[in-house]
């Protein structure tokens, strides 16, 4: 019977703490954050984009949305020796989020405008959900990511040509070659150096090592360029003077090897080979937007 009463006493002093334990474990189910990079490695100035994924485990409906001076999404970015990256802005102002009981909603955010990740180096990100009905932030593991810079293979300056709508007086294009594991890179960056602006820095696609890429500048200073991207298979691309990817297309070599034409009068093409993709317009889909440039140059890249 003291052994019983014992086991008693000692249940009855134990549950109000499982209880707890219970209800803040149930608590923090019920919004599942969760945060990936498609790399581990990214260069200065790239896209790094964010993909993620909430599930809503409230069982029910759920609205997301900002409140308490909170945005209802961030992240916290930690650099150097573990020093936290303040965002580049404070304004982070999100439209409203609505997620169906038991759904998962994914999102891609480009951490590149909004923290100062240019800087070699490796980040640590961790994402947050500020859920306000229960005034709770839900949190996901902690990822990393290291930014370093490719090596450059070919560079032009040019000036930005009469009526064309373009900030600054010049620009600067660059072709940049990065390594990976299983694959080679290559990439464009445009910059205006004398105000310390890159427009844009993107990746081209694979590249084949020993086939030095091709590059032109047409009359309207574009650039254009032409790499082997694997045996026999060539790929172009034409960038705007901010940066933009204005078309791209795919040629199979035949009896003839791709090769870059400029005409007298300025213009540019591929001759040679047979085209398997016609160019696309891309409306700004891979380089980012002029307003989510970069602000500076960090001291040394230039």
């Amino acid at each position: 019977m003291r052994r019983i009463a014992l086991v008693y006493r000692v249940i009855k002093r134990t549950l109000p703490f499982v209880c707890l334990l219970l209800s803040a474990v149930s608590g923090e189910a019920q919004v599942q954050v969760d945060l990936k990079f498609k790399r581990l490695q990214y260069i200065a100035y790239e896209p790094v984009v964010a993909t993620l994924g909430i599930t809503n485990l409230a069982g029910r409906d759920i609205d997301l949305h900002d409140a308490d001076g909170q945005s209802w999404f961030g992240f916290e970015v930690s650099g150097r020796e573990g020093q936290p990256t303040p965002p580049v802005t404070t304004d982070n102002a999100q439209p409203p989020l609505q997620i169906k009981a038991g759904q998962k909603v994914t999102q891609r955010i480009n951490l590149t405008p909004l923290y100062p990740v240019q800087e070699f180096g490796t980040y640590h990100v961790r994402a947050h959900i500020y859920f306000a009905d229960l005034g709770k932030f839900f949190y996901s593991g902690t990822k990393v990511f290291e930014v370093t810079d490719a090596r450059p293979i070919w560079q032009e300056t040019v000036g930005i040509p009469d009526g064309i709508s373009a900030p600054g007086n010049v620009r600067t294009y660059s072709l940049l070659t990065n390594r990976f594991p299983d694959h080679t890179s290559l990439y464009v960056r445009v910059q205006d150096k004398d105000n310390g602006i890159v427009y844009a820095t993107y990746s081209l696609g694979r590249t084949i090592s020993f086939e030095e890429p091709q590059a032109q500048i047409d009359r309207a200073n574009q650039l254009h360029v032409l790499q082997c991207a694997a045996p026999r298979s060539w790929a172009y691309s034409r960038i705007g003077l901010n940066g933009e990817l204005l078309a791209h297309s795919a040629f199979m070599e035949t009896k003839t090897r791709p090769r870059l034409f400029r005409a007298p009068d300025g213009e540019v093409a591929v001759r040679g080979g047979m085209i398997e993709a016609p160019a696309a317009q891309t409306a700004g889909g891979t380089a980012p937007k002029l307003s989510e440039r970069p602000p500076e140059i960090p001291k040394g890249d230039q």
